[in-house]
């Protein structure tokens, strides 16, 4: 049993705050920088500050995020992260390294990053981290087979030993076992998917002796196939067949959900999770939210333009 089981709850009760969410804004170097090319802007360090400060210093901010889950430039810059602190916004670090091909395994992945993770998590805690992401992979691929057992198991399986040392070194770990919205499958197929993935997450998750109360569960909604056409599925059949998956397969004792929003629309991804919020109402087994990034961030980068003038509006 970890030392910081008693913090650890704390982080999830606060995370859970009624009607608030996670922001995430993890995006690696990289990432961000195909955001700003976007709106034309240089990906330079100067310009990452002033869109993070931008993000951070929203006046009210906490009244609807709880959390806000960052990657390490950000997370080493005092300024920035006290901005958080100041509002009572608990400080999340992305932990991954991203993915990599799992060879031999058709177009199938499995995420990197476990190496000398309990240092880096130990550095993140004593800058203020005190909860943690991991995202695995898998794609639906009915040519393919995908995703084989094979992979199931290898990308849950990293997401168990990353929860267990999260939470031996301070930090609640946040799971997040998307199954992507690419291919042209059915909605029962991702339902199919996706309560099997959990199902063995879960499992897992056991196998590790992670503390179920202290981890929280970031999935993915489901539904069609991007590519799927003639399709008749409604907003409130994506709520049903989300809310069907997860009580199918996460364990009440799990206090939290923060769906991602896989790409979806502001606009859709808001009213799906009020769909399965209206689903849950007669269950209450969890604290069901969002942790955006894209879904979040969308407009506010296209109004900002990189521009001091439009910040407020932005904001």
């Amino acid at each position: 049993m970890t030392e910081f089981k008693s913090e650890l709850l704390e982080t999830v009760n606060l995370l859970c705050t009624k009607e608030k969410g996670i922001l995430a804004a993890d995006e690696s170097t990289g990432t961000i920088g195909k955001r700003f090319s976007q709106i034309n802007l240089e990906n330079n360090l100067e310009n990452r500050i002033a869109y993070r400060k931008l993000l951070f210093t929203t006046p009210n901010l906490n009244k609807n995020i709880s959390g806000v889950i960052t990657f390490e430039e950000p997370l080493k810059n005092k300024e920035l992260i006290d901005n958080l602190k100041k509002q009572n916004i608990v400080v999340g670090i992305k932990v991954d390294k991203g993915v990599k091909p799992l060879y031999n395994q058709q177009e199938e992945t499995v995420t990197q990053g476990l190496d000398n993770l309990d240092l880096r998590c130990q550095e993140y805690y004593k800058l203020g981290a005190r909860f943690a992401k991991w995202r695995s992979v898998l794609k639906i691929n009915k040519n393919t087979g995908c995703p084989t057992d094979f992979a199931m198991f290898q990308n849950v399986e990293v997401l168990a030993r990353y929860a267990s040392i999260c939470q031996q070194n301070g930090l609640v770990p946040i799971v997040e076992p998307e199954i992507l919205m690419d291919g042209n499958h059915t909605i029962m197929e991702a339902n199919r998917i996706t309560v099997s993935v959990l199902t063995l997450l879960y499992q897992r998750l056991n196998k590790h002796n992670v503390i179920l109360e202290a981890s929280l569960l970031k999935p993915n909604m489901v539904r069609d196939g991007v590519d799927l056409t003639n399709t008749n599925t409604t907003i409130r059949d994506i709520g049903l067949y989300t809310d069907n998956a997860i009580k199918r397969a996460v364990p009440s004792v799990v206090p939290g959900i923060f769906f991602l929003s896989g790409g979806m629309s502001e606009q859709e991804s808001t009213a799906v999770l009020n769909e399965i919020n209206k689903f849950n109402l007669n269950h209450k087994n969890w604290h069901i939210s969002f942790s955006y990034g894209r879904a979040l961030q969308y407009s506010v980068l296209k109004i900002w333009q990189g521009k001091e003038e439009n910040i407020v509006k932005a904001q």
